[in-house]
């Protein structure tokens, strides 16, 4: 969110890298002037003074270019392109003030601090470049010298920038940045000047919903028990537990390496599995046990406080197509109950699936984007209230299920309204007012003097560097 306040909370509290050569030590003397004037050496121009350190063309140049490689749009109009530098020129003396400050302060920042991060930033900035040689003549034809005096230039910025930021930390914690109030005219005002560039809000949808299980029929449940039975004996009387996983195991998920589950917290796993994990020692196996995936037999490998390590062997009831049936016409069943009027909780309670776990309320915004494909398909151009039937892909050990779904809302995609951002804008514009009293402050207390002729002679910043 970009307000056309120049002094935003962002900018201090997150400074972007500021320009290396914006200050320079103390005016030059007159009597040093007309010296340098007699041998004809050419003099960086001074646009402002912030104590005794100036603030120069070069490092205006620098902040211009900082500000390219943001993504900033420069104006093409003159008395525009005025505006905008000498915006900029009060952004660097901004940030000299709280240089300043923090040297009053005390502020220092760690040399591994600031190392960390400029290691971060070259190495990302060197991979940019195929070879040594590319970055070294880019580097050159930028004006950064050599990959050392660029890391040099590069640790001067993050220092600066590492700087800035403790101070205002620092006076916001002694209370020396206190928030302005807003009226609701000024944050109309900047909704009005924001508007265009604010994001988007996301197409979501919430809504309720039933989810039925196709279901084994007795003889598939029985057939599926007996045999995870006969390899509980086999385990029993020698098997290796890891060689029946990977032969006869039916979860996808761990079947090749021997069952192996890994280690897991308490809560992880349905109900049943989750009791009996905990209560194994070391070795033991566990009786058959039915879960809504099917009969397992567990053995725990290891235990450490609040964890286990466990492996098991799955035997899934077989589910035939006359089983996925069945379960659609109870979904059709469901959703014609549920439009007659019956309630929701009492047809949840009777047909959902909350043996695994699924959610039967999704009353939080979901953006439509971020759906499963089932989903999105199935709420494509439906409004609040309509109702949809639909199958959603299983796996090799679970068959697709069947979804009986209402939106509850829908909320199409476009502008943010002010009701929506409004407590934002505020909180933004109250950070912003605090910071602004506080270099008002700092500027009463400092000798500050921007050159306005000097402002006028200022070019365009060249392209963007590395």
């Amino acid at each position: 969110m970009r307000f056309s306040h120049q002094l935003s909370a962002a900018i201090l509290v997150a400074a972007a890298p500021v320009a290396a050569h914006a200050q320079q030590k103390a005016p030059v003397t007159p009597a040093a002037q007309s010296s340098t004037t007699m041998q004809a050496i050419p003099l960086d121009r001074v646009l402002a003074i912030v104590g005794d350190v100036v603030i120069t063309q070069s490092g205006l140049q620098e902040k211009l270019i900082q500000k390219r490689q943001e993504g900033v749009t420069f104006p093409e109009d003159s008395a525009a392109f005025h505006a905008f530098v000498r915006a900029a020129v009060n952004e660097l003396v901004d940030e000299e003030l709280l240089l300043q400050k923090g040297k009053d302060l005390k502020i220092e920042v760690p040399d591994a601090d600031v190392n960390n991060t400029v290691d971060k930033q070259v190495k990302e900035i060197r991979a940019r470049f195929s070879s040594d040689a590319e970055y070294r003549a880019e580097l050159q034809k930028a004006g950064l010298g050599t990959p050392e005096e660029f890391r040099r230039f590069r640790t001067d910025e993050v220092r600066r920038a590492e700087t800035i930021t403790r101070t205002v930390r620092k006076l916001r914690e002694d209370g020396k940045i206190v928030q302005a109030n807003v009226t609701d005219q000024e944050v109309q005002e900047a909704y009005d000047r924001n508007r265009a560039s604010l994001p988007k809000r996301e197409a979501s949808v919430t809504w309720r919903q039933i989810i039925i299980a196709p279901k084994a029929t007795p003889a598939a449940k029985e057939r599926a028990r007996q045999k995870a039975e006969s390899l509980l004996v086999e385990l029993k009387t020698g098997g290796e537990f890891e060689m029946l996983a990977k032969r006869e195991s039916m979860d996808p998920g761990s079947k090749e390496n021997g069952g192996d589950l890994g280690w897991n917290r308490r809560g992880r796993m349905v109900a049943e599995f989750d009791r009996w994990m905990f209560a194994l020692s070391p070795g033991q196996l566990s009786p058959v046990i039915e879960t809504p995936f099917g009969y397992h037999i567990i053995r725990v490998d290891r235990v450490q406080p609040g964890e286990v390590k466990a492996r098991h062997i799955l035997i899934s009831p077989k589910v035939d197509s006359a089983d996925v049936a069945r379960a659609g016409l109870s979904a059709d069943s469901v959703a014609a109950a549920w439009k007659a009027g019956a309630a929701f909780d009492s047809l949840a309670k009777k047909h959902h699936d909350f043996a695994s776990a699924e959610e039967t309320t999704l009353l939080t915004p979901f953006p439509r984007a971020q759906l499963p494909p089932a989903y999105q398909q199935a709420f494509a151009d439906k409004k609040a209230k309509d109702m949809v039937v639909f199958q959603i892909p299983g796996n090799a050990t679970v068959p697709g299920k069947f979804v009986v779904a209402q939106l509850a809302s829908v909320e199409e995609g476009g502008d943010l309204t002010l009701a929506e951002v409004k407590e934002r804008f505020r909180a933004r514009l109250a950070e912003e007012g605090g910071v602004k009293r506080l270099m008002d402050s700092l500027r009463k207390a400092t000798f500050v003097a921007i050159r306005e002729d000097a402002l006028t002679l200022v070019p365009q910043a060249p392209a963007a560097k590395p």
